[in-house]
């Protein structure tokens, strides 16, 4: 679960709105509303690329899109290791030499459907 955000999002988007639409300078509107001047400055660049005004940052659609492709990728690397150390241990067993006490499936069936075989 992510930490708390310090500041509420009601005062982010408060504060993105005023740096963007008067012009101010993001060091007075950070001192104004108390905030820190680089948290700002961090919320109005990723506002302008969720605007399609910057090409240096991911938005925040694609920046979620990462982060769930990332954990997918991480379960299906699982996944992919289980399916390995199944096929390793799949192969041993068809590997191992069988008993003469142990007859294959088939054979046992095949037998119990003979005419006078004991059910």
């Amino acid at each position: 679960m992510p930490a708390p955000r310090k500041y509420p999002d009601e005062l982010r988007e408060r504060a993105v709105r005023e740096v963007r639409s008067t012009g101010r300078p993001v060091a007075h509107v950070a001192r104004d509303l108390g905030i820190h001047k680089e948290a700002l400055r961090s919320w109005v660049r990723q506002a302008e690329a969720d605007a399609g005004e910057r090409g240096d940052r991911l938005t925040t659609a694609e920046r979620d899109e990462l982060k769930e492709l990332r954990k997918e990728v991480a379960e299906l690397r699982r996944a992919n290791d289980i399916l390995k150390a199944a096929s390793v241990f799949f192969a041993q067993e068809i590997d191992r030499p069988r008993s003469q006490s142990r007859r294959p499936l088939d054979h046992t069936i095949a037998d119990s459907m003979k005419p006078g075989a004991a059910h």
